[in-house]
């Protein structure tokens, strides 16, 4: 597999630092840095983006997430291993991801369910994580960037090492 060309936040130094410095301002404590990587694997499956299912699973792996909760993110409705707010995360991911698949998209029960373990503050930070993961999905998918490649690239090293940082 070869990608089409490089991400174009790498390309772009300033598309890489405004999406590094959104990433850093939705940082919540509300939000656990292991939520965040749960929403960034749910919405990056859904997207078949193969570069972040890869860098958010690792990640997960490296933040102490057993592999049941790591593989069972796809599948968090039918598997015991989630509390209802990481369930209500998922969803609102999910929701927030899939736009035009319903018209209705984020219908209210789903919303309320949200704002109920959520404070305005850490849901604003959460509806900024699902945007941010979908612009580098969407990066990602369309260039159609290598699972993997990123480890092998300093700069990109860098860049996810910051990211990380900032979750």
């Amino acid at each position: 597999m070869q990608a089409r060309m490089n991400n174009p936040a790498m390309i772009l130094p300033q598309a890489m630092q405004a999406l590094m410095a959104l990433a850093k301002a939705s940082q919540h404590e509300g939000i656990s840095p292991q939520l965040r990587e749960m929403v960034c694997l749910r919405a990056s499956q859904i997207n078949g983006c193969s570069v972040c299912v890869d860098m958010h699973a690792k990640i997960l792996k490296q933040k102490g997430e057993s592999d049941e909760r790591i593989i069972a993110v796809g599948a968090w409705r039918d598997a015991p291993y989630f509390t209802d707010a990481e369930r209500a995360a998922l969803a609102l991911t999910e929701a927030a991801t899939r736009l035009s698949d319903r018209p209705d998209p984020v219908p209210d029960d789903l919303w309320a369910e949200a704002a109920a373990h959520f404070g305005e503050q850490a849901l604003a930070a959460l509806i900024l994580d699902i945007a941010v993961i979908n612009v580098w999905n969407r990066l990602n998918v369309t260039t159609r960037a290598v699972a993997g490649e990123w480890q092998k690239s300093a700069e990109a090293r860098k860049w996810v090492e910051a990211g990380t940082a900032a979750r």
